[in-house]
Formats: C-alpha cells, sequence, structure tokens
C-alpha cells in the first residue's frame, strides 16, 4: 500500500500529466489561484486529474511548481509544473475552497524490464522522431530514457497516455508504449502515402 493523503488538493484539467513530464499552466480561477498560491508558499504539491469528456478519472499525477513564470496583479499565473508520481483518488472533499481528495500514493510494482523489449521500444521511439523531425536521437540520449521520459515527448491522445499512468511497472509501459509506436509509426507510412498519391494524381509513383 502507497501513502495516504487527505484532503489533497486537486486540479482537475483537460490533460493527462506523466511523472518527469513538464507542462505549463494559466491559472486564473480564482479557486485554482488560492490553491496554487499555497503550494508555492508552502512548497507543497498538487495533484493533476484528467477531466474526460465521461467524468474525472480516478488515477491522477503529483505535480510541483518548478517556476512562477509570471503572476499579475489579480492574483492569475503561468506556472511550468512538474509530475511526480501517480496517485489513486479514493474519495472527493468537499469542505475546502477547492478541489481535493483524499488520495493514495501509487507503489511501481517491482519488476526488471527485459533489455531487448527496452532496446526496441527506443528504437521504435528513436524511427518516429526521425520520421518527423529528420534528425534521430543519439544512442546515448536513447538509454537515458524511460517509458514516461519517451511518452512525454510525443503527442499522444489522452486516453493512450492515460493508459500509461495507469500502469503500475515499467515494463508493462514500455510493452504498451511500442505498440502506440507502431501504430504511430502505420499511420505516418499511410498520411505519406495518401500524400504522393495526392500529388501523383492517385498514382503511386515507382
Amino acid at each position: 500500500m502507497g501513502e495516504f493523503i487527505e484532503r489533497f488538493r486537486l486540479f482537475p484539467l483537460g490533460l493527462v500529466l506523466l511523472p518527469g513530464e513538464v507542462a505549463p499552466l494559466h491559472v486564473f480561477e480564482e479557486r485554482y489561484k488560492m490553491m496554487i498560491g499555497e503550494c508555492l508558499e508552502l512548497g507543497e504539491p498538487f495533484g493533476i486529474v484528467w477531466l474526460a469528456d465521461d467524468g474525472l478519472r480516478e488515477t491522477g499525477c503529483s505535480a510541483s511548481v518548478t517556476q512562477l513564470l509570471a503572476r499579475a496583479e489579480d492574483g492569475r499565473m503561468n506556472i511550468l509544473v512538474q509530475g511526480e508520481g501517480a496517485f489513486r483518488l479514493l474519495r472527493r472533499r468537499d469542505d475546502l475552497p477547492y478541489p481535493a481528495g483524499d488520495v493514495e500514493l501509487l507503489d511501481e510494482h517491482p519488476d526488471s524490464p527485459d533489455d531487448d523489449e527496452g532496446r526496441a521500444t527506443r528504437s521504435r521511439y528513436a524511427d518516429i522522431v526521425e520520421r518527423v523531425t529528420d534528425s534521430r536521437p543519439s544512442d546515448s540520449d536513447l538509454e537515458e530514457l524511460d517509458a514516461y521520459g519517451m511518452a512525454a515527448t510525443l503527442d499522444f491522445e489522452l486516453e493512450a497516455k492515460q493508459g500509461l499512468l495507469e500502469l503500475r511497472s515499467e515494463s508493462e509501459r514500455q510493452v504498451r508504449l511500442r505498440e502506440l509506436f507502431d501504430k504511430a509509426l502505420r499511420r505516418i507510412d499511410h498520411a505519406e502515402t495518401a500524400a504522393e498519391q495526392a500529388r501523383s494524381n492517385g498514382k503511386v509513383r515507382l
């Protein structure tokens, strides 16, 4: 069982944050200005939870403010936050002036990711980066990336990103990422073929 925290500050948003990922936030609602102000003053984290179309998800990511970029006279803020770790929302709390809940910080399941699987996943990641940017990451850069690190640099659908956040082992995330990378490469191939056909009046150029 992970650590249990009562009345953990929550920021429901239309995004999924992963551990280690850095994201900018614009804080303008009064309740969230108060909440983030307390986090800055006390040096405490808060939780980002995806507010999907079908409701608030139970698994979120704790985050800390790494930089206060700007603060207006009315209290609005532009901040940078960094994801720390996954948690499960057990119960919503309504006794604070901003959203909060009782949460359990989720432990990682101990495992030993397969080296071959990890290399294969990183190779697929490098393939995608090279196809999109014409520049391939170096082997040393790839070795420093875990599953969260790779996923944070790509624009995944939120449902897929949430799925990664909910997995509790690195080996599971590596396998899931490789599946997502394979799908992404097929979409890139399809888009490039369609563009080539459009340029050649529907005929595939050989």
